[in-house]
Order: C-alpha cells, then structure tokens, then sequence
C-alpha cells in the first residue's frame, strides 16, 4: 500500500477488564454512534463483512482483515483507490482495567481526494468517542451485562 496520507490515534483507559472489553466492542450489537447503524454479516473474524448506514447516504461496508483475540483488531474499508483502516488495540493495565487505542489511518493513490472529509469526520471527534466507548464498557461490566 502507498504512503499514508492522513492518521489519527487516541488511547483512553477504561476500568473493565480486559476480558469484558473485548468482547464487549467486538460485539456489534453495541456499537451505538447515532445515526449510524452498524450491521455484520457473519462472526467476527478476519474476512467478515460489514454495513455502516447513515440517513441520507449510501451504505457503507467493511471487512475485518485482522483479528487478534484480546489485543486488536483491524477494520477497513474500500474507497476508490484507496483504503480507511481502523485499528483497535486493548491493553491490559496494572490497575486491571484496560487500555482502548484507535489508529485511524488513510492511504492509497487517491487517498488525498478523501482528507477532508476523513478529518472531518474523525479529527474532533475520536477522543470523545473513546471516551464515550470506555464509559459505556465500564457501565456494562457493572451492571453485569454481557456482550
């Protein structure tokens, strides 16, 4: 893949346990990012597709290229001629929470016309939504909710 034209990452701890927050964000019947709905075709592991809809716009899909249980996991999506991945990695720490980083990065030949509108989209908003993420684990741990 060519040079990287534009990425972002944040990292926000979370006092669940690294167990729960695993399964906990790859179960997508939890991602909750009004408007969008989220949809999985199949279990989540590598070659798995998926939908992102949003009001008003064309659906858009992605497949998960990676999956490391426990420690990360790779979504990406198909622009033209060029590629949006994110990347989630969980950390355990000493406190016995865990340790949410998101590495959006956009690259390919034409990953330029797509800049603006990525950073847009994810540039002010990628720390509140971790933010938001962890909250949301750490209320399901405590309220005994599983994934």
């Amino acid at each position: 893949m060519s040079e990287i034209a534009w990425q972002i990452a944040h990292s926000v701890d979370s006092k669940a346990t690294l167990p729960f927050a695993w399964a906990y964000i790859t179960d997508v019947a939890n991602w909750d990012d009004p408007p969008a709905t989220f949809e999985l075709e199949g279990p989540f592991e590598a070659g798995s597709y998926g939908t992102t809809r949003m009001p008003g716009q064309d659906p858009r899909r992605w497949q998960i290229v990676r999956v490391d249980p426990f420690e990360s996991y790779v979504l990406q999506m198909e622009l033209d001629r060029a590629t949006i991945s994110f990347e989630w990695q969980f950390d355990g720490i000493a406190e016995g929470g865990t340790r949410l980083t998101q590495h959006i990065v956009l690259q390919g030949e034409n990953a330029e016309a797509y800049v603006a509108q990525v950073q847009q989209a994810f540039g002010s908003s990628l720390a509140a939504g971790m933010t938001r993420i962890a909250s949301e684990t750490e209320r399901a741990e405590a309220a005994g909710r599983g994934s």
